[in-house]
C-alpha cells in the first residue's frame, strides 16, 4: 500500500508545472534520469529519495527532484537529457550506460551520477575508477564472476539442462558482453547457447514465442529496454514453460525463477551520497567510482511448482530469499 502511495504521488508530483515548482523556492534541482517507468522498480526509487532524507535533503522542502522515464528508448534519453541540460539542474541521477552517455552528450558541466552501470570504464563513462574525471561518477554493478555464477546456480536448479536461449538488446555493449562471457562459460559444460539479439521492445514476442520446446531455460540479460518490457518477458516465458534467469530480485518478485545479482536498493541507496557530496560542493569527477558489496540470490518457489521443477535443498539453503 505504501509503494502504491509513492509511485501516486511522483506521478502527481511530475505533473505540476515546472516553473511554478521552479517559483516556489531556490533550492538545489535533482534531475531524474529513470531508465525505464515510474513502476517497474519502486524500491529503488524509495531508498534514493529515503537516502537523500536522512542526509537532509527532504523532497519538496530542500530539494526538488524532477523525474523523467525513458522506458528504455534512446529517443528518450536523449531527449530529457536535454531537457536537463536547458533547465540547469544540480545533478543529474541515472542508470545504465544509455541513460549516462545520453546525459555527457547533452553536457559537460552537470556533474552526473550513475546508481547502476556495467563496466563504466570500458565503455567510456570515465577515465577510471579511483579517478573518474570529468563531470560523470557513480557505482558500478560490474561483478567479473556474476555471469559464471548464475550458469553455475542454474546447472545446480537443473541438472543436465542442455540448451540455454539468452536475450539481449544488441543496440546496447552491456547485454552483448553478458551474451560472451556466458557463451564462455557454457562451453566447459557442452551447454547450447540460443542468442536471441533485439534491439526494440517489439522483436520480443517474435524472439520467445517460438522458444517453446526447443531451449530448456531462458537467461535475460538485463539493461533498459529489457528492464521496462520485464513483465511481457516473463508472461511469455511461462507460456512457454521456460524457467528464467534474472540479475535482480526485482525480476524474481515479478514471477522469474531466479536471479543472482547486487543488490541494486542498496546501489541506487548508495547513489544519494554521490548526490549529497555533489549538492555540498564536491567535483564529480574527484569522486571515486564504487563497487557492488551487497550481493543477491533470490529464488521464486511459486514459479519452481508451476514450471515442475523441484530446486534442491542444499541450494534453497543459499538463497537470500525465497519468493512464495
Amino acid at each position: 500500500m505504501r509503494r502504491r502511495r509513492f509511485i501516486r504521488g511522483i506521478a502527481a508530483f511530475a505533473a505540476w508545472p515546472l516553473v511554478a515548482r521552479a517559483q516556489q523556492s531556490a533550492r538545489p534541482v535533482i534531475g531524474y534520469l529513470g531508465a525505464t517507468n515510474l513502476s517497474a522498480t519502486p524500491d529503488r526509487i524509495s531508498a534514493f529519495v529515503q537516502r537523500l532524507r536522512d542526509l537532509g535533503w527532504i523532497e519538496d522542502r530542500t530539494v526538488t527532484i524532477e523525474y523523467r522515464w525513458a522506458e528504455g528508448s534512446a529517443k528518450k534519453f536523449a531527449e530529457f537529457a536535454a531537457e536537463f541540460a536547458r533547465l540547469k539542474v544540480n545533478v543529474i541521477v541515472t542508470s545504465g550506460v544509455p541513460g549516462v552517455l545520453a546525459a555527457k552528450n547533452a553536457t559537460s558541466d552537470i556533474p552526473i551520477v550513475f546508481a547502476v552501470a556495467a563496466d563504466p570504464v570500458g565503455t567510456g563513462l570515465v577515465k577510471s575508477l579511483g579517478h573518474p574525471g570529468g563531470n560523470v561518477t557513480g557505482l558500478s554493478n560490474q561483478s567479473g564472476d556474476a555471469t559464471p555464477k548464475r550458469l553455475e546456480l542454474l546447472r545446480e536448479a537443473i541438472p543436465n539442462f542442455h540448451r540455454l536461449a539468452v536475450i539481449a538488446n544488441a543496440s546496447t555493449p552491456d547485454p552483448m558482453r553478458e551474451m560472451h562471457e556466458l557463451q564462455a562459460a557454457a562451453a566447459k559444460f557442452a551447454i547450447a547457447i540460443v542468442p536471441l539479439e533485439i534491439r526494440q521492445a517489439e522483436d520480443i514476442q517474435l524472439a520467445i514465442t517460438p522458444l517453446k520446446g526447443k531451449v530448456d531455460v531462458l537467461y535475460v540479460a538485463s539493461d533498459p529496454l529489457v528492464n521496462s518490457n520485464i513483465a511481457l518477458i516473463q508472461k511469455l516465458a511461462a507460456a512457454a514453460q521456460l524457467p528464467t534467469m534474472y540479475n535482480s530480485r526485482d525480476f524474481v518478485v515479478a514471477g522469474g525463477l531466479m536471479s543472482y545479482g547486487p543488490d541494486f536498493t542498496d546501489l541506487f541507496r548508495r547513489a544519494a551520497d554521490f548526490v549529497d557530496k555533489i549538492l555540498r560542493g564536491a567535483n564529480a569527477g574527484e569522486i571515486p567510482v564504487e563497487q557492488p558489496t551487497k550481493f543477491q540470490f533470490v529464488v521464486n518457489l511459486t514459479t519452481a511448482k508451476a514450471l515442475g521443477l523441484a530446486i534442491p535443498a542444499p541450494l534453497l539453503s543459499l538463497a537470500d530469499e525465497l519468493v512464495e
